[in-house]
Formats: structure tokens, sequence, C-alpha cells
């Protein structure tokens, strides 16, 4: 079955969607809007809500649009009480926490939405002024930090046993202090002592999430993850893509059936292709220029292209190797392939940014949408998708209300949840204790 997550929060993809006079932007910051949003991709059975974070203000973005307003541990929160089966996936930033914070906060989520919490995984390129006088540490050594924290959280929501609470009321005894273990984590990185202040979760412990596609985010993700996000245009690219990532999962040991990979869709949807096509142009038409090129510039590591000619390629000899990239170089390795290989124009390579940086465009009607998702899964691209809505409400409520429906005629997607918990529905099986493996307790 086709799995799907609502990359949530906002007014949408589109750099101008702010700007359709039906955008609720008013509301941006405000709980209704998100709310609805919330219950309309419940009403899909989306498996997911996904959320996304940045750690700092980007002053010249925010004038032209609203950028990235709710932390969103608090924002799923929110979302928990108002929704009822929907999982809730946060991003939250390994390189600027601390392991017993976070550990804290998303067992906190998971408790109080009945197991549906998930933790996107992000080592973060950017934000470092906000955190002290260091600069930001080099991709590697991210990802080692990364792996070190994901170790010590794990290790937190694992040091209660499942049946640690015993609830003797007769006897006056509410947990069992054997069952609720010190970690006495040390590494190079973080160290932590624990246990944590909450028991295990009706899912054992959130889901992990993992959005980075470089060779380091590859091989972490084979480590770690348990839903990769990943951005792809191609059908070739995406089925590449995943199984690399399985089978570096099974190469340490790992079920990769137990790893689900989704793919960035943004769907512009019309009754006719030509009325899908027409909502693009329109946002195209309301799209600034200026914004879209210092958009680009950063994916393609801080570059000048300003002053580029706009219907013409990049001049290879501006774009450094991945390698030599330390923000993000999975986006950057896309944005530098369609430059240097395919030879989009800079104009093309804007359209892309401001639509949806990077990831996979469809423009058509339900029937186009449905058929190629449909099409891309069947040959074991992906797991599922990301659904991006370039503008909302609207584009959200229309893959709800349209897409859906094709997508169950096809026997493809669920008709309803079949259980509870955010694990349920991507089909992972409830982990063991990793600290009980480890001890023999």
């Amino acid at each position: 079955m086709i799995h799907l997550a609502c990359f949530f929060g906002g007014v949408g993809q589109h750099q101008a969607a702010w700007r359709r006079t039906t955008s609720r932007a008013e509301e941006a910051s405000a709980l209704p809007l998100h709310a609805d949003l919330a219950a309309c991709a419940e009403r899909g059975l989306f498996d997911a809500l996904f959320v996304a974070d940045g750690l700092y203000l980007d002053r010249l973005r925010m004038a032209r649009e609203p950028m990235g307003l709710f932390e969103p541990i608090t924002m799923l929160s929110a979302m928990a009480a108002r929704t009822n089966q929907i999982g809730l996936v946060g991003s939250v930033s390994t390189t600027f926490s601390e392991p017993y914070n976070v550990a804290r906060q998303l067992a906190a989520l998971d408790q109080l939405s009945a197991g549906r919490a998930g933790w996107n995984i992000v080592t973060s390129s950017g934000g470092a002024e906000n955190f002290g006088d260091a600069p930001l540490p080099s991709h590697r050594e991210r990802y080692r930090r990364a792996a070190e924290f994901v170790a010590a959280v794990v290790g937190l929501w694992d040091s209660w046993d499942d049946d640690a609470i015993v609830l003797d009321r007769a006897g006056g005894l509410y947990a069992d202090p054997d069952r609720i273990h010190p970690i006495d984590f040390a590494g190079e990185y973080v160290s932590v002592a624990g246990p944590l202040n909450l028991p295990r979760s009706p899912q054992g412990r959130p889901v992990l999430a993992q959005a980075g596609s470089s060779d380091d985010g590859r091989r972490f993700a084979a480590a770690h993850a348990e839903l990769v996000f990943t951005a792809q245009q191609t059908a070739e690219g995406s089925l590449a893509f995943t199984r690399d990532v399985k089978a570096r999962a099974s190469a340490v040991g790992r079920d990769p059936q137990q790893i689900k990979v989704l793919a960035g869709v943004c769907p512009f949807i019309g009754s006719t292709e030509a009325e899908a096509h027409a909502a693009l142009a329109e946002l195209g038409r309301l799209t600034d220029l200026e914004m879209g090129l210092a958009q680009l510039g950063q994916q393609l590591g801080g570059i000048e292209i300003a002053s580029l000619e706009l219907d013409a390629p990049i001049p290879g000899e501006l774009l450094p190797e991945v390698s030599a990239v330390q923000g993000r170089q999975s986006r950057y390795a896309l944005f530098r392939q369609l430059a240097t290989e395919e030879r989009w124009t800079l104009r093309q390579l804007v359209d892309m940014e401001v639509a949806s940086t990077g990831h996979w465009l469809i423009v058509g009607t339900p029937e186009q949408v449905a058929g190629q998702l449909a099409e891309r899964y069947l040959t074991g691209a992906c797991d599922g998708y990301v659904v991006m809505p370039p503008y909302l409400p609207e584009s959200l409520a229309l893959f709800v209300e349209h897409v859906v429906p094709l997508l169950q005629t096809r026997g493809l997607y669920r008709q309803e949840y079949a259980g509870a918990t955010l694990r349920d529905h991507l089909g992972l099986t409830r982990p063991a204790s990793a600290l009980k493996e480890t001890t023999g307790g």
C-alpha cells in the first residue's frame, strides 16, 4: 500500500502561495488554519503530518513570504489534541539540541498522542550564529554527532521496561525501580546518565525519520531511520536511491522492509490539464524573481547568481564538487546535476526552486496525478510520498477529495486506518528495548 505524509504548515509549498486571495495568509501564525489542514489530511487517511524546521530567520525571504513560524513539537502537540489517528512527525536538530531534552519532548508527544509521534532527525545546515560563537561543524562531523545523539536518545526511550509501571495500589508500589535503568551513555559528542522520566509509549518509541540523501545521509538512514524523506526528480533516480538505502540497511543487519522511503511530490491538480497548468502559471506570475534567485543561490552553496543570464545554463566552473559543500549536500547535488548534465537554464532552476524546492512536480488532472503516483510506486521506486501541497488550503483538499479515491479504487491505498499508532500505519514492528537487548535484562 502507498504511504502518504503531508508536508505540514504554512500556506503552501510555492513561494507565491500566500499571495492568492484565498490563502488564509493572515492566519499563518494562528491555530485554526493548521487545525483545519490537519483534519483534512486525516480525512485523507494520511500516515502522518511532517513538520520541517529552521533555526534562523532569513529576513529578506520573510519580507516576501511567511516562513517557519512554529517550533515543530509545539505545533504537533497542538495537532495531537485536534486529531485522533494521523501520525505526528517533527524535525529536531541533533547539532543544536541535547539528547535528554529531545528524548523527553518526543516521548511526551508520543504518550499524549497515544503512540503517534515520529522524530525527523536533522543535522542542520544553518543557524549556528544563534547557538554561541562556534562555527557550524562540517557535514561529516554533524552526522557523527547525530549517530551518537540518536543512540543516546533511543537508550533513554528504552530506559523503562515495558512492565516498569506496576500500579500496585494495595502494596503502594507505582513503578518497579529495578525495571527503570540508567544508561550511562558517554560518547565523543554527547553524554547522558538517564534514565528518562517518562515510560515507554504504546508504540515502544517514536518512529525515527531522516531526510538527507547525501552519502553521509544514506549511511545514517541505513543505520537508524525507519522513515526516509527524499527529493527525487525521476523514477530512475528514486528507484536507485531506494535500492541503495535498503541495500545499505541490509548490509548492517537491518530488515530493509522496516524502512519506508517516501519521495516528495508537489501536485498541481485541476479538473482539466489546462486548469492545472493555469494554477501553476498564476503562481508563476506572482513569483518574486529576486527572492527566487536568492533561494536558488542558497541551494547552490551560496554562490552569486543574480548577475547571470536567466535563459542560459549556469557556467559549470561556478559550481563546486558536492563534497566541498558543507550545507545541504543532497539538494545541492540535485540542482547541480540539472544545471551541468541536463543543462537547465537559470530560469528553469529558479522556477523549480520556488515551486517545489527540487521535489517532483506533477501538473494534471486527478487521474493523471494518481496514475503517475501509482506508476512510480509500482516500480518499487518508493514506498509512498510526502505530499507537498503547492497552495493551501485548496490543493490539499483537491488531493484528498479527488486523488485519494482514485488510489483507493486501484487498491493501492487504505480505506481506513488499520491501527492506532504511527508504527501501525507504516507497517513497522514495535521495537524491543535496545537497553534490555544490551544488558540481557
